[in-house]
């Protein structure tokens, strides 16, 4: 082989070794610039010129629904000590009558606040995970687990669904009717698990689980669970402030309400939105929306079986609570995540 022969061959291979190089580092370049890109991408629902926007957009405003965002969500025991008339509404838009209920169950949690890392950060952003069929195959989970406050209601599960719902659980807004035997399976460990009393008989359901006393599934729509196995340090109880404002400001619903035939509450995923909406700087929702009351054997949740056929009995107004959704969509006050009705 001459020399000249072995030089070609040289340059050659140093030519497809340059090509290889470049290649490599284009390749890289690539999935560098496109994780960035999927990190702006991820990221741009947290920006925090969002965050306080809801104060300054006129149509918002025109609500009037004087939202100072409180960021005390849950019932303290010491709200109870050197007070008196500490409200004059019973259960569940205040807790006249249930109060020595509520102070055994305080006493038994001992925790009453947000964690720290969440309580102290400049921007919230919270998305409230609606249990509808509108968030099947949205394939919303990744982007949903990105939230500071991901907030899902009742017995919703996730294992399973990770794809369109995500895995991430901040609080899960439950009452004893729609509670888990056991919350580990579809919650994280850290978890809150908020109660919202709807009447005396949730609390004292609360206060037989955290003490292990006998249980009495007397006062109960549907048996709860006899046996609960929510850790007491992750229990919290929604101050009824909340369901209050949100019957009254955004339902319209007299007060003091009227027992009547024709009588309805909010239901815990629209008490959820106007949760977030005193405690987040950015609010988002998804898996909201009922399909039309004509179409009976259209399923309602994105698991299980029920039909809008289960909704006939319902002692909340999903009409009502539609048109105030549109509402707070239109004033910018919550941004859905996927199309919707």
């Amino acid at each position: 082989m001459t020399s000249i022969t072995m030089s070609r061959q040289f340059q050659t291979l140093l030519q497809s070794s340059l090509i290889f190089i470049l290649t490599f580092l284009t390749f890289c370049a690539f999935f560098v610039s496109l994780e960035s890109q999927s990190h702006t991408s991820k990221n741009l629902h947290i920006s925090k010129s969002q965050c306080n926007a809801w104060l300054t957009h006129k149509k918002w405003r025109s609500l009037k629904l004087t939202i100072t965002k409180r960021t005390k969500l849950f019932v303290k025991l010491e709200d109870f000590f050197w007070r008196k008339d500490v409200s004059r509404l019973p259960l569940p838009y205040g807790m006249k009558g249930s109060e020595l209920l509520l102070l055994k169950v305080l006493a038994a949690t001992a925790n009453y606040d947000m964690p720290a890392h969440i309580e102290n950060l400049d921007c919230r952003t919270c998305v409230v995970v609606g249990n509808g069929f509108s968030i099947k195959n949205s394939s919303l989970g990744r982007l949903i687990n990105t939230y500071d406050v991901v907030i899902r209601l009742n017995d919703a599960p996730v294992r399973g669904y990770e794809e369109d719902v995500g895995n991430k659980t901040t609080m899960r807004i439950f009452y004893p009717e729609s509670a888990s035997s056991n919350p580990r399976v579809h919650n994280e460990e850290d978890t809150l698990m908020v109660m919202v009393p709807f009447k005396p008989h949730d609390l004292r359901w609360l206060k037989e689980m955290l003490y292990d006393e006998k249980r009495d599934s007397r006062g109960f729509w549907k048996p709860p669970p006899l046996i609960w196995l929510g850790h007491r340090s992750k229990v919290r109880v929604l101050d009824p402030y909340f369901m209050h404002q949100t019957a009254k400001k955004l339902l319209h619903i007299p007060f003091p309400p009227k027992i009547k035939q024709n009588s309805f509450q909010p239901t815990t995923g629209f008490l959820a939105v106007f949760v977030a909406l005193n405690y987040c700087d950015v609010v988002h929702i998804a898996g909201f929306g009922y399909p039309p009351k004509s179409d009976q054997q259209q399923p309602i949740h994105y698991y299980g079986s029920h039909t809008m056929k289960a909704m006939k009995y319902s002692s909340h107004n999903v009409g009502r609570e539609a048109q105030a959704l549109k509402k707070l969509e239109d004033s910018a006050a919550i941004t859905y995540l996927h199309p919707h009705l």
